[in-house]
């Protein structure tokens, strides 16, 4: 956070306008995998329940959460696979902010 109270003092701007800079940059940014990287999930959220949410964007090949060994629940990420990229394109738009077990997915 330090870095951008001097980056925006440099620049002379708003620290609003900065992050959305960064937001249109991220959300634009084109895959080059139909792998996704899925975080923000709950402790809660198992493989079954995340291949169910993600399912209706595509053939999804491999749906994957990653869970810490002596609790077994979820870590809060996960990883899903899908048969190509313009499917897996088109989940991140379409589950980006979204909920799933009330947590919100990014």
């Amino acid at each position: 956070m330090a870095f951008i109270s001097t980056f925006r003092r440099v620049l002379g701007g708003s620290s609003s306008a900065l992050h959305s800079q960064f937001a249109v940059i991220r959300h634009n940014s084109t895959l080059t995998s139909p792998r996704l990287f899925i975080s923000g999930l709950s402790r809660l959220t198992t493989d079954e329940k995340l291949r169910e949410a993600f399912s209706p964007f595509g053939q999804i090949v491999d749906a994957k959460v990653v869970m810490d060994r002596v609790s077994q629940r979820s870590k809060g990420f996960g990883f899903i696979t899908y048969a190509s990229v313009e499917e897996a394109e088109k989940a991140r738009e379409g589950m980006n902010a979204k909920f799933l077990d009330g947590w919100f997915v990014t």
